[in-house]
């Protein structure tokens, strides 16, 4: 049994490892803001359009901005829940995801 432990605390940390490396893109208002999230909770980069910079809509701009990163960051966060899930069996364990 402790083998079992010591064998799934190693997978864990892989996986953990793999998903700090990984990056997630998302795109709002037709890809006029992009977002690029990284180890699930970081914003690496945003990039916005010169278009959507002349439309001088603040507001909009802004709205794109808050969409496109939570998509981002919503997607990292499901990958990551998936990656886990596959080691845990599913069990639900705080401060893993």
């Amino acid at each position: 049994m402790l083998q079992q432990a010591q064998q799934m605390q190693a997978r864990l940390v892989k996986v953990q490892e793999e998903i700090a490396q990984t990056k997630t893109e998302a795109s709002s208002g037709g890809g006029a803001v992009k977002a690029v999230v990284a180890g699930g909770s970081r914003l690496e980069s945003l990039t916005i359009s010169p278009e959507a910079l002349q439309a001088g809509d603040a507001e909009m701009l802004q709205d794109l901005v808050v969409a496109a990163v939570n998509e981002a960051m919503d997607k990292a966060q499901a990958e990551a829940s998936r990656k886990m899930g596959a080691i845990t069996g599913g069990l639900n364990i705080p401060g893993l995801t």
